[in-house]
């Protein structure tokens, strides 16, 4: 188990470097630029003349643009390895100072989204498994496919009409994080007031879940009630609750694991239509508004991480095998 995972890490080290590499190609090569973003109110007086291209020739040497992609890529790399991503391009803070104030606010979000999605799901699925067939069944499965095909963006804009002070009722806010001053309040009304103006979002984040997750733990009961050491603990007289929740839940959790796995890239991925319809100062939003000012920094500091929680998950998950069906051996 140790060696695989020292091999594990050491893996880790190419295969971010050939993310990092794709992902930079792919933003160098993609229309649009940094300068001319920044400059674009100064070229729409001055077009195209000689001065305006001095200007961008200037701007391009003062964030190392005028050098080779490879030649960029290295630059970055080896800051990467003090931890330094680099300043913004559209307000020349620091990108780490950027992302810790965006990072808590989306891995809020995104932790309290996965505790519900599993706490609801699993049992969901379970009794499903448990009464293949029944109406409770074919009821529960219609009403999450159901909450499954709504688009999360329509989700939203109803919830601000109905609950946001829409045409109806007042009853959430639909922006912001927190109420102005609520820096001043004590730490349990301070939380009310964060889990108040959390309530849309973290339900558009959650709704769709459901379907997926409960879905997948139905057929991993299914598969796994149909083994012989589960009939033989029905044949030792266990009663059907010790059966389904001590023998055959660790088995069928194994799917799970891997979906949890991949979900750790979530927690700082955020939803950019979610953030964006609610003014949520998450992660999400920081991402869509560094690809529309092509800020290259702010954009690999959120690959970066990214990339590296993506790893650390799989590595997570095949940890979790061990832990949940000690028969898994790694060789």
């Amino acid at each position: 188990m140790r060696a695989y995972v020292i091999r594990r890490l050491l893996l880790i080290v190419p295969t971010f470097i050939g993310i990092s590499i794709l992902t930079f190609a792919l933003i160098q090569l993609a229309p649009g630029s940094p300068v001319a973003f920044k400059l674009r109110g100064l070229q729409g007086e001055m077009k195209s003349n000689a001065a305006t291209q001095q200007i961008m020739e200037q701007t391009k040497a003062l964030y190392g643009l005028d050098k080779p992609i490879p030649v960029q890529y290295a630059k970055w790399l080896m800051r990467l390895v003090k931890l330094d991503f680099g300043n913004s391009m559209k307000d020349q803070r620091p990108v780490i100072s950027k992302i810790a104030e965006a990072l808590p606010i989306t891995i809020q979000l995104n932790l309290l989204s996965i505790l519900l999605v599993y706490l609801i799901s699993i049992p969901l699925g379970v009794y499903s498994a448990t009464h293949p067939g029944s109406k409770t069944d074919a009821g529960i499965t219609f009403s999450l496919f159901l909450m499954y095909s709504l688009p999360t963006f329509w989700v939203a804009m109803l919830l601000i009409l109905f609950l946001g002070g829409g045409d109806y009722l007042n009853w959430f806010p639909i922006y912001g994080i927190n109420s102005p001053g609520a820096d001043s309040l004590p730490l349990g009304r301070w939380l009310l007031d964060r889990l108040w103006h959390m309530a849309l979002p973290l339900f558009c984040f959650t709704y769709g879940s459901f379907a997926f997750i409960s879905r997948y733990m139905r057929a991993g009961m299914l598969d796994v009630l149909r083994q012989d050491y589960v009939r033989t603990a029905r044949a030792y007289g266990f009663s059907g609750r010790v059966v389904v929740w001590r023998y055959a839940m660790r088995n069928a959790l194994i799917p799970i694991i891997t979906l949890l796995g991949g979900l750790l890239p979530s927690l700082i991925g955020g939803s950019i239509i979610i953030e964006s319809i609610f003014s949520v100062p998450g992660m999400g939003r920081l991402a869509f508004e560094a690809v529309l000012s092509r800020d290259y920094p702010l954009i690999m500091g959120e690959v970066t991480i990214a990339s590296m929680l993506t790893l650390a998950g799989l590595l997570l998950s095949d940890i979790l095998y061990v832990v949940v069906d000690p028969r898994i051996k790694f060789e």
